[in-house]
């Protein structure tokens, strides 16, 4: 099955949560929608799956508008934020539920549970009710759920957001592996860009209910066509600041200035922003080329793999705050003076109404 929204809007109450969406997935591919939270996220996949009817646009699927169809006569399946299970039933039961409801032939729902069971690794807790489950295991099985049901559309909001860190990385290691098995579209919400990049497939970043960009996930991440893309698709937050280029210089708010090198070479003279992901903020000077920045630091957090270096530069409304993630353990003294530094091959660089002017050229995209 193909899924098309063509020029999906909903409205409630006066306000626009989904406004003039175009989408098209196709079978078989795992699709992020990313955003913060009210991007949207819900919103779409209520629309997508017929819980919602959209105040305009059509739901298109294998070419046949269905926008009037509920959700009971497609063929969908939803997992949620939540662990929903049925506690009085056992795992085996809570999986065949939807095939049941179906009234598939027993040998059948037999089959499918056994066989979903398998996928999420759960052959040996058939009998036992959810309660007694793990928190993963809990959404394990709402997961097998969905697959037994053999839906051409799969939504997943959020599925990972209740469970602890190392339920979570164990799960987004295997579901690749498990969305590859089913065939189905697969539609999966997370307001994490590390979470995306995990999944892999194609991302679509939204923001206050629009489509920002859609593509494959690593072009997206390595090519956002604008500021609202960018910053949707950076954790930390993408450090941005308004430059302006007259000549051969470049000057920040902050009174740095610098020669207008790499990227910044061939614009024109004018007023942009730019966007420097924390990870390209370095605390040694890269080349002769890179841009230094004096400031002074606010707070070091140390993870023990890497470490985020807050500073802050400038005075007034010059100030400018900018945040360094570093490989290693770096406990720099908060009040210290410190230099930071960005080489101009890494920027991104966005006109003043948002939209990408020029980015890195070594990302392989």
């Amino acid at each position: 099955m193909s899924l098309h929204l063509e020029r999906i809007s909903l409205t409630v109450g006066g306000s626009h949560h989904i406004d003039d969406v175009s989408l098209t997935l196709e079978r078989g591919t795992i699709n992020v929608l990313l955003g913060p939270t009210l991007a949207g996220k819900t919103s779409l996949m209520r629309l997508m799956a017929g819980l919602d009817r959209p105040t305009s646009g059509r739901v298109l699927a294998d070419g046949v508008d269905v926008t009037g169809c509920k959700v009971e006569a497609r063929n969908v399946a939803m997992v949620y934020q939540q662990f929903i299970n049925y506690p009085t039933l056992s795992v085996y039961e809570n999986i065949a539920s939807p095939l049941r409801v179906q009234r598939r032939p027993k040998d059948e729902i037999d089959r499918k549970v056994r066989a979903a069971a398998a996928l999420l690794r759960l052959e040996s807790h058939l009998d036992r009710t959810p309660l007694q489950l793990s928190g993963g295991q809990q959404q394990r099985c709402a997961i097998a759920r969905a697959v037994a049901k053999e839906a051409d559309l799969v939504l997943l909001d959020e599925p990972l957001a209740n469970l602890d860190y190392k339920l979570r990385e164990e799960l987004r290691e295997e579901l690749p592996r498990i969305f590859a098995a089913t065939g189905a579209i697969f539609v999966y919400a997370t307001t994490e860009p590390t979470e995306a990049l995990l999944l892999g497939g194609s991302t679509a970043t939204l923001s206050e209910g629009r489509l920002v960009q859609f593509g494959p996930t690593a072009e997206v991440y390595h090519r956002p066509r604008s500021l609202r893309a960018a910053a949707t698709f950076s954790d930390p937050p993408l450090n941005v600041a308004t430059i302006e280029k007259r000549g051969e210089a470049i000057h920040l708010p902050d009174g740095t200035r610098a020669p207008s090198s790499g990227l910044l070479a061939d614009l024109a003279d004018g007023r942009y922003r730019i966007g420097v992901r924390a990870h390209d903020l370095l605390l040694a000077r890269p080349n002769e080329g890179a841009i230094e920045i004096r400031g002074s630091v606010d707070v070091t957090e140390m993870t023990g793999s890497e470490s985020f270096v807050h500073v802050h530069t400038g005075a007034h409304a010059g100030d400018l705050r900018w945040v360094a993630l570093t490989p290693g353990v770096h406990e720099v003294v908060p009040g210290a003076s410190i230099g930071i530094f960005v080489d101009p091959k890494r920027l991104f660089v966005f006109a003043e109404d948002g939209q990408l002017a020029a980015g890195p050229v070594d990302t392989g995209y």
